[in-house]
C-alpha cells in the first residue's frame, strides 16, 4: 500500500525555522508531482507549495521568499523548508500526490496524515 508519511512539525517562536518532510512508502515518486497544503484554523485548506516531477516549483504569495520546496527522489521524500515563520503560519500541514487543486481535495490522490506547526509570537 502506498502511503505518505509526514514529519518535522512542532512548535517554534516567530522568526524561527522548521523543515517538514514527506516520505512515500510502498511506491515510487520519481514521476509524481508533489504538494504541501495547510489548514489554518477557520480558513480554507489551501496549497502552499508544489513541485513537479521535473523540478519546477510553485509557491503561494503568502509564503514566497520564506518557504521552499525540494525533493530527493532517491529518498522518496519531499521537503518544505520554512523560514521566518509567523504566527499566521500556524496550521496543520499536509503533503499530497499529486497536488490536484489549489484547495485541499482529500478524496483525490494520496494524502499524508498531517503535521501540526505552531508559531508563537
Amino acid at each position: 500500500e502506498v502511503q505518505l508519511v509526514e514529519s518535522g512539525g512542532g512548535s517554534v517562536q516567530a522568526g524561527g525555522s522548521l523543515r517538514l518532510s514527506c516520505t512515500g512508502t510502498g511506491g515510487t515518486f520519481d514521476d509524481s508531482d508533489m504538494g504541501w497544503y495547510r489548514q489554518v484554523p477557520g480558513k480554507q485548506c489551501s496549497l502552499v507549495s508544489s513541485i513537479t516531477s521535473d523540478g519546477s516549483t510553485y509557491t503561494s504569495d503568502s509564503v514566497k521568499g520564506r518557504f521552499a520546496i525540494s525533493k530527493d527522489n532517491a529518498k522518496k521524500t519531499v521537503y518544505l523548508q520554512m523560514n521566518s515563520l509567523k504566527p499566521e503560519d500556524t496550521a496543520v500541514y499536509y503533503c499530497a500526490a499529486p497536488p490536484y487543486d489549489t484547495v485541499c481535495r482529500f478524496g483525490i490522490g494520496l494524502w499524508g496524515q498531517g503535521t501540526q506547526v505552531t508559531v508563537s509570537s
